[in-house]
């Protein structure tokens, strides 16, 4: 399976801090999957390191009061073209960030509370019927490979 993984994730020190979020389960996934890095937020042209951000309802801001949606749309949006061009059927990615999280978020009151919802780049993905997998449920990867979208069956659209 061709699987979209979240850099950081695969030893790449790309996340907000500077630092990597190497595990262990995600880089053996190489031995029977083909990864693709991908980090949407350097994609969307965000620095390393850079303020922490995190969702508030449709948009991104950072702590330090910047909105930076449109730096999170874009890479989202370049992750999608990505994903479509290689023919990912699947994504590993960073759990409760604002781009990469799914299922659980930072709330947008940089106080560690978690609210359900999904990170700008992991709902674009699932809006295109690409599944999006956190590095904790890796246990549900072999039912994916079963039920996966075909690349030839997405919209090629990308906004």
């Amino acid at each position: 399976m061709k699987l979209l993984v979240s850099a950081c994730l695969l030893g790449v020190p790309c996340r907000f801090d500077g630092a990597a979020r190497p595990n262990a389960a995600v880089m053996a996934l190489a031995k029977e999957h083909e990864l693709i890095p991908i980090c949407p937020e350097c994609y969307g042209g965000l620095p390393i390191p850079r303020v922490p951000s995190e969702r508030r309802g449709e948009g991104v801001m950072a702590q330090s009061g910047a909105d930076v949606t449109a730096q999170y749309r874009r890479g989202a949006a370049a992750a999608l073209r990505l994903a479509t061009l290689l023919g990912a059927e699947a994504a590993i990615l960073k759990e409760r960030s604002p781009s990469c999280g799914h299922g659980l978020i930072y709330d947008g009151s940089f106080t560690h509370t978690l609210i359900p919802g999904d990170g700008v780049t992991a709902e674009l993905l699932l809006a295109h019927g690409i599944p999006v997998l956190g590095e904790s449920q890796l246990d549900q990867l072999p039912s994916l490979s079963s039920r996966a979208v075909q690349p030839s069956t997405r919209s090629s659209q990308v906004d």
